[in-house]
């Protein structure tokens, strides 16, 4: 018996292992996603960041601007990524409702667990967004007003 559940430990332990390693891939893969968004929105509003900074804003100002976009793209989708997560975990708690699953019945979304990772999400898009206020800081006014 304790053999068995030896096993058992360890076969959770190898699957709470590659959902931690599958976990940090995916957060990883939306960093840099969210970084080249803002690498292109960067780009794209070189004009708008070239006037305000001839209108005197300083290179916080723009980093602080680009960043906050970046933290509210990375955090909006976050929660929507963690109510379809909750209401996927819900349909699949009505699905087995009555039937004897075992360790599997009523499952559920922990509070914590799902702060912490909105939390960290929030983290990630404030990272992400750095290289590219950094970089749209640098703009020089007048070759930002020339550029296309």
């Amino acid at each position: 018996m304790e053999e068995e559940y030896a096993r058992v430990q360890g076969l959770f332990t190898g699957i709470s292992g590659f959902s931690w390693l599958v976990s940090i891939g995916t957060i990883m893969a939306g960093i840099i996603g969210v970084s080249n968004i803002m690498l292109i929105v960067v780009k794209e509003r070189t004009k708008e960041i070239g006037i305000r900074k001839a209108l005197g804003a300083t290179p916080w100002s723009i980093v602080s601007l680009i960043v906050q976009e970046s933290i509210v793209i990375t955090a909006v989708a976050g929660l929507f990524g963690l109510l379809f997560g909750t209401a996927l975990m819900a349909g699949i708690n009505s699905l087995i409702a009555g039937q004897d699953v075992g360790f599997f019945a009523n499952p559920r979304v922990d509070i914590g667990v799902a702060g912490t990772a909105v939390a960290l999400l929030v983290v990630a898009g404030a990272v992400a967004g750095l290289v590219p206020a950094l970089k749209a800081a640098q703009v020089q006014p007048v070759v930002a007003l020339k550029d296309e």
